[in-house]
């Protein structure tokens, strides 16, 4: 059965740029193995993605130049489709138009150095994470399971960041590095892909504690589709993201759970959410829960455009 209502969507994670960059990716002419495909973004509803430069370590290009090449391929996009505009205060949700916010994954790509970081804000970047999976200057991630948190140079990059309007993501932080995040931010900070431990024991997952601590700070949290972060079994479904949004919503509100697809970044999807047009299925789940369309509203779109609005 089709669902009943199409609700705007929101996704605060994907790393199409990285494909449109090393495999010739287009949104509007996409190739068999994309997932970000305008036509499906405007299937699902989506009326605004985060688009991120993800900083790929084992390329022999420098981080800050590999940045560049994604940055220029973000705008590059923009320019060619003009369904896709920059977020701005003004943006029309119920317009034609799809929001974009650029991101980057990975602090690597300031080269430790803070005027890169002010480079990419005036570039149009509203968000990043210090880490991916490796340590780097900056902190030290999840994957690795270090009990390491921020470096003194990373606490400073934070620091930083919420002078200048950068939103922090904690996505991919290690735990000690996500209480160091949280005892020095002075501006609301997001999990962008990351889901919940207590359903998942992957070390990307986080801890009920750490849900809290960003709600209550005003802060959100997208869930992922990667199949490793939503259960431990062989086979991830759409009833383990729909798990994960409802411990969420849970443990640290209504207001605080949103979606990080993490499209684009796996080799593998839950059935039904190839694309972004399987969006209507998870809000469709979320009303048979007994949410409320207000509720769902805010879940699917309203949670991660009223957080980054701050930061444009």
């Amino acid at each position: 059965m089709e669902p009943k209502k199409i609700f705007p969507a929101a996704d605060a994670h994907c790393d199409f740029l990285y494909g449109m960059a090393q495999y010739g990716y287009d949104i509007a002419k996409p190739k068999a193995a994309q997932s970000i495909r305008l036509d499906k973004m405007r299937e699902g509803g989506v009326k605004l993605q985060f688009f991120a430069a993800w900083i790929d370590m084992l390329l022999d290009q420098n981080p800050l130049s590999q940045c560049m090449g994604m940055i220029d391929c973000y705008y590059r996009m923009l320019d060619e489709n003009p369904q896709l505009v920059p977020l701005t205060r003004d943006f029309d949700p119920a317009g034609e138009k799809i929001a974009s916010v650029l991101t980057v994954e990975g602090g690597e790509a300031i080269e430790a150095f803070i005027p890169n970081l002010h480079i990419l804000r005036r570039l149009g970047v509203r968000a990043m994470t210090l880490t991916w999976n490796d340590a780097n200057r900056l902190a030290y991630p999840a994957a690795k399971k270090m009990k390491k948190g921020l470096t003194p140079l990373g606490k400073e990059v934070i620091r930083e960041m919420c002078r200048i309007g950068v939103a922090v993501d904690l996505a991919h932080l290690g735990d000690p590095g996500i209480d160091d995040v949280l005892s020095i931010a002075t501006r609301p900070v997001f999990a962008s892909h990351s889901n919940a431990r207590a359903l998942c024991g992957a070390p990307r997952c986080l801890r009920d504690e750490h849900i809290k601590a960003i709600a209550a700070q005003g802060g959100v949290i997208g869930v992922n589709f990667y199949h490793k972060q939503l259960t431990e079994e062989k086979i991830a479904t759409i009833e383990d993201v729909i798990r994960h949004i409802a411990h969420i919503v849970e443990v640290g509100g209504v207001n605080c759970a949103a979606l990080g697809s993490d499209f684009d970044g796996m080799n593998r999807y839950v059935e039904g959410l190839e694309t972004s047009a399987g969006y209507p299925l998870i809000s469709e789940r979320l009303l048979a829960l007994g949410l409320s369309e207000k509720e769902v509203e805010r879940i699917m779109f309203r949670n991660l455009y009223e957080y980054i609005l701050q930061f444009v």
